[in-house]
Parts: C-alpha cells; sequence; structure tokens
C-alpha cells in the first residue's frame, strides 16, 4: 500500500490514540510489525504550539519513516498553518483529524463536531492539501448522529480535494466507542473511491482483521485499543494474514521483557515525574487478566518513582515466572498463569 510516494512495509496501521500513540508506543507497535503508525493528534492552535505536551506529541527523533503528524482544529487557515509547522518539524505525512468524539474536541467544533458542517469540513481539506507539498490524510467516521450519516458525501469530497487516503472508523460519533463498528458504509466508500481506505473500528483479533479486509475491501486495517498493552497483536495479524495460522501467544517472559523496555523507553522520553505516572496504565493493560494482578495494579499505582515502579513491575513478572516454574516441576506440565 502506498500514501502518496511512501510505499508501507504492510497494511497494518496503528490508530491515532491521545495520550497513548506516543513516540516510544509507535516505535514498539513497528518493531511488533506495524506498517504505519500515526501520532497523536496536535491542536492547530498557535499558542499551544510550544506547550509541553505538544512538545512531547511532535517528538518524531529517530523515529522509522514514514512519519505522519495528526493535527486537530476548526479553523482551515489554523490547521493549514499547522500543517506546514508539521512538516518543518519532520513530518511526511499529515493526517487531518475529523473523527475524535471527545467533548472537549467537540465542544471546539473539531474532530467528529466537523461533519455536521460538510461546507467546513470542505474548507479545510482544501486548505491543508495546498499548504503543504507532502501527502494529505483524513481520519473520519460514518457521520454526526445515526440516522444521518454523511461519509459518502465527505469522502468524495476529500478525494476531489486531494486527499491521499482516507481511515475511516465504522461509528458515528453519537456511538462514541459504543455499539458495534459498521463495516457496511466502508465497503461503499470503498467501492466509491479510488484512493487506498482504511478501516477502523473493533479490530482485535486477526480473524477480525481478515475479515474486515475481505469484506470491506479495505487497503488496509487501522488498530487502536487492541494494541494497547498488546503491541504483539501486529505480528499476530501479519502471520495469520500471510499463512492462515496462529503464532502462540507471548509467554510471560517475552511479555515482562517487552513490558520493562516499553518503560525504559518510556521513562527516558517523558523524564521521572511524568514518566512514572503516564507508565501506570501501560502497565495495567499489559497485566490485565494475569494472575493476581488486580491486587499488583492497586500497589503499583501508590509507587511514586520510576526506580521503584520498574522495580515493582519486575518482582510481580518474578513471582509469576517462580511459581509457573514450580508448578509445572511439580505436574510436569505446561502452567496457565492467567486467572482461573
Amino acid at each position: 500500500m502506498y500514501i502518496g510516494p511512501y510505499q508501507l512495509s504492510n497494511n497494518l496501521i496503528v490508530a491515532p490514540m491521545a495520550g497513548v500513540t506516543d513516540r516510544p508506543f509507535r516505535t514498539l507497535c513497528k518493531y511488533f510489525g506495524a506498517g504505519h503508525a500515526v501520532s497523536e493528534m496536535m491542536t492547530s492552535d498557535q499558542t499551544l504550539r510550544m506547550s509541553k505536551k505538544s512538545l512531547y506529541r511532535a517528538n518524531f527523533d529517530g523515529e522509522i519513516a514514514p512519519i505522519s503528524a495528526q493535527i486537530a482544529g476548526s479553523d482551515p487557515f489554523e490547521l493549514a498553518e499547522a500543517a506546514r509547522y508539521q512538516v518543518a518539524n519532520g513530518a511526511q505525512i499529515v493526517d487531518i483529524n475529523m473523527g475524535c468524539p471527545a467533548k472537549k474536541v467537540c465542544n471546539k467544533l473539531a474532530g467528529s463536531a466537523l461533519l455536521k458542517d460538510e461546507d467546513l469540513v470542505a474548507r479545510i481539506l482544501d486548505a491543508v492539501v495546498a499548504a503543504v507539498d507532502v501527502p494529505v490524510t483524513l481520519k473520519t467516521r460514518l457521520g454526526y448522529l445515526n440516522g444521518h450519516e454523511n461519509i459518502m458525501r465527505v469522502a468524495q469530497r476529500a478525494e476531489e480535494a486531494g486527499i491521499a487516503a482516507l481511515a475511516l472508523h465504522g461509528r458515528t460519533r453519537e456511538d462514541m466507542y459504543l455499539n458495534t463498528a459498521r463495516y457496511s458504509l466502508i465497503k461503499e466508500v470503498k467501492q466509491m473511491l479510488t484512493i487506498p481506505v482504511i478501516a477502523n473500528g473493533d479490530i482485535d483479533s486477526p480473524e477480525k482483521a481478515k475479515y474486515v479486509l475481505d469484506y470491506t475491501g479495505a487497503d488496509a486495517v487501522m488498530i487502536g485499543r487492541a494494541a494497547q498493552g498488546r503491541p504483539w497483536i501486529f505480528r499476530e495479524i501479519s502471520h495469520y494474514l500471510a499463512t492462515g495460522t496462529h503464532l502462540a501467544a507471548p509467554n510471560i517472559q517475552e511479555v515482562k521483557d517487552v513490558l520493562l523496555g516499553h518503560l525504559s523507553e518510556l521513562y527516558d522520553f517523558y523524564g521521572e515525574y511524568s514518566g512514572c505516572r503516564i507508565s501506570r496504565k501501560h502497565i495495567a493493560w499489559y497485566t490485565k487478566g494475569l494472575r493476581s494482578s488486580n491486587e499488583f495494579r492497586q500497589n503499583m499505582y501508590k509507587v511514586e518513582s520510576t526506580v521503584e515502579q520498574f522495580n515493582v513491575v519486575e518482582d510481580y513478572f518474578n513471582q509469576l515466572l517462580a511459581q509457573g516454574k514450580i508448578m509445572s516441576d511439580v505436574q510436569g506440565e505446561q502452567v496457565n498463569l492467567l486467572q482461573p
């Protein structure tokens, strides 16, 4: 699959997720086989451009190409300026956010709230595409309200504006993340457009990825929440699409190694205070379903330093590994360390 001149290594893409898809997470997902990753959304508001949070989000140092920066806002001029700024900052692709359903975004008439105003959508698309000499992509939803899905018109206008690829979440803004993603309109959009279409929403297993690709005819799938604490999902899907067979799930030792490596990258990236706090949600995702994990997490949340946090996580996994060895020695069989 191509986005403009850039050929992706495969058709598995990491969805942009606020507070999640920072550079360490994107790098990890690419290591496990994601062919592309889009940054967290960055506001087009120039007054916030130099805030600490914005600077973290716009840090692409050493990232595997192509680098895609997502921008969010509601003013065509400001979004065009934001696109130029991100290209000067190293972005090779600019992505426009018209899909975020969060109240604080939609209340500013940004994200999926833009779908209520198709004229504004068109002016934004034209302004951003004209502002930069790199591919511009669009991430959006089926519409704002159920029963009033307008994605067919928005998608057609996006292609006319010169959008290089369209990522489509199979829900409306009204759905938020409830109900189930609908793929029939994604299929219709793919049949109508000539640019690449990327299907997004509820893709959480190799089988689901194959189903969505087959049903919609999409050029790629975009995976978000299912990769939280499970970056190896890209490896699993890639293997299944290529062979029709499943890879074995990672064992406890590999989960430990991946998590500790991820923590080290987060600490280096964010520093002591933020690194410790941002890591908590990742630790919770990685340990979900493991034996005695709820008790572990309650204790882990109380830790205030990166050194102690790292040690607490390492000790927890060492205990799991020791329990598994003792039980396997006694029973002579492989041990399931998941909760019964």
